[in-house]
């Protein structure tokens, strides 16, 4: 069977997003709207409409409009799933502007090749949505239908979740941005006047705005969860520190921060070897930690190995084998989220407080705001012990990595640990230590796909009043695995 040419693409693709919006799933889209929406005379329309017909992929009834069979919404569907993963490639990757990519995937979605779709699909992280929020189909063709409220529709003063902007044109997306209403913010309709046609919304830092009710039925909303809410609350948060740049450019250097884990997991192909050295307090610890994609980002696998000294003992430490879940991708007003567990081969001197099998579990978030990343996160270790009584130590911690040139990056990380220990049988005491560490790290770019990162921070640790200063060392080696 012969490749559809960019005409008939364009064709099934029309009539696929025109049946998306019939009232009945059944129904008939017109030849006029058909014709009006592809930029054509009705005569030219209902001409290739039957050509369609003749080759199986829709049904076209003289005078009533045309409908795809099955096969037909399959091909239109990937038609859809190209142009969107391209709209999020262009604006993830390349850096572009949401408000400019659409005409740039009307001209490569008929050029790209289904195996370089894949391979985009895979570096993204298997995405859920394009840069407006609107569905992008899997790889069979198949997109899931979400209902959503409008502006026009949603609940009054509840806070709601700005998830699609239906409207494509480039005047219209500048108008969305300029007023807070891209997907991913949260926003609250506080009034809808219906003599004037407009809706008054409440967005980003208690900002009012009013627009028509014509721009309101374009933006599609959810009402928010509380995570969500709690989100929003923190990237507010930031904004009142970091100056808001637009068309913020991605970072050169995504390696974790020295001691608070990120959100983004190796890309497929890419593997990281990641070394580390602190020395504080007359003890040391030297780490080393290889990173895997399995077989994309979406999920990663790791092991991290350690040699430690406390006191006058010294030795290996425990084997961390981890695995990690890239369940959300950076975009809008969310943050990247990859949740790791990890677990704790008992391989270390008990000497050295190590030596006891476990489990560690880690909730990290990432989202960058202009020249500045912020990371943060929460977890726990947890260490059965039969029956002695459980160990289980939570932390939380946080970073933020400012962008000073391309590829050198000024550092402050903040680690709140609660280490439990059994000071006597079926008695544990947690210890609370707060490290501040304030570090830089530079990286190059040896080769394609190829970069070197090294790094330095001056770790500060407060336990029960008293405080030490520490050195720590860095270095990362990142390279391609396959050719």
């Amino acid at each position: 069977m012969a490749l559809p040419s960019p005409t008939v693409e364009n064709y099934l693709k029309a009539i696929f997003q025109a049946q998306l919006h019939l009232e009945r799933r059944t129904g008939l889209v017109p030849m006029g709207q058909l014709a009006a929406a592809l930029g054509v005379v009705p005569g030219t329309a209902t001409t290739m409409v039957k050509t369609l017909a003749d080759s199986g992929l829709a049904k076209y009834e003289p005078y009533a409009g045309v409908r795809l069979t099955p096969s037909g919404e399959k091909l239109a569907a990937l038609v859809v799933r190209r142009h969107r993963l391209i709209e999020l490639f262009l604006v993830k990757v390349m850096g572009m502007s949401w408000t400019e990519v659409h005409d740039e995937a009307e001209l490569l979605e008929h050029a790209v090749s289904d195996r370089l779709i894949e391979r985009i699909d895979e570096m993204l992280g298997r995405p859920e949505a394009d840069p407006h929020g609107d569905p992008i189909p899997d790889a069979e063709g198949v997109l899931e239908r979400r209902p959503f409220d409008t502006l026009l529709t949603c609940p009054l003063n509840a806070p709601v979740t700005v998830r699609r902007v239906t409207d494509q044109d480039p005047e219209f997306l500048h108008f969305v941005e300029r007023r807070d209403l891209k997907p991913g913010e949260t926003v609250e309709v506080i009034e809808r006047d219906a003599a004037a046609d407009s809706v008054r919304v409440r967005g980003r830092k208690e900002r009012a705005i009013t627009i028509g009710a014509r721009a309101a039925s374009k933006v599609l909303v959810q009402l928010a969860t509380v995570a969500t809410i709690v989100l929003a609350f923190a990237a507010a948060g930031f904004a009142q520190t970091v100056a808001p740049q637009p068309a913020a450019q991605p970072f050169q250097i995504l390696d974790n921060s020295f001691f608070v884990e990120e959100a983004f997991n190796q890309e497929r192909g890419i593997f990281q070897n990641i070394f580390g050295m602190r020395h504080e307090g007359g003890d040391w610890q030297l780490t080393f930690t290889q990173e895997w994609p399995a077989p994309a980002q979406r999920h990663q696998l790791s092991y991290t190995v350690a040699a430690e000294s406390v006191g006058s003992k010294s030795g290996f430490g425990d084997v961390y084998l981890n695995y990690r879940f890239q369940a959300l991708e950076e975009a809008g007003g969310h943050p990247a989220f990859s949740p790791r567990v990890s677990v704790i081969v008992p391989s270390g001197r008990q000497s050295t407080g190590a030596g006891e099998g476990g489990l560690q579990v880690n909730l990290p978030f990432s989202k960058q705001h202009g020249d500045v990343y912020f990371h943060w996160n929460g977890g726990f270790t947890w260490l059965p012990r039969g029956e002695r009584v459980d160990l289980v130590s939570p932390t939380l911690a946080g970073s933020a990595i400012y962008r000073l040139r391309p590829m050198l990056n000024l550092m402050l990380e903040s680690v709140l640990a609660f280490d439990a220990d059994e000071t006597s049988p079926g008695i544990v005491e947690r210890t609370r230590a707060f490290t501040l560490s304030p570090g830089v790290r530079g990286g190059w770019n040896v080769a394609k796909d190829t970069q070197l990162v090294l790094g330095a921070a001056l770790p500060i640790t407060r336990v029960s009043g008293d405080a030490s200063v520490g050195v720590f060392g860095y270095v990362s080696y990142e390279l391609p695995f396959v050719k």
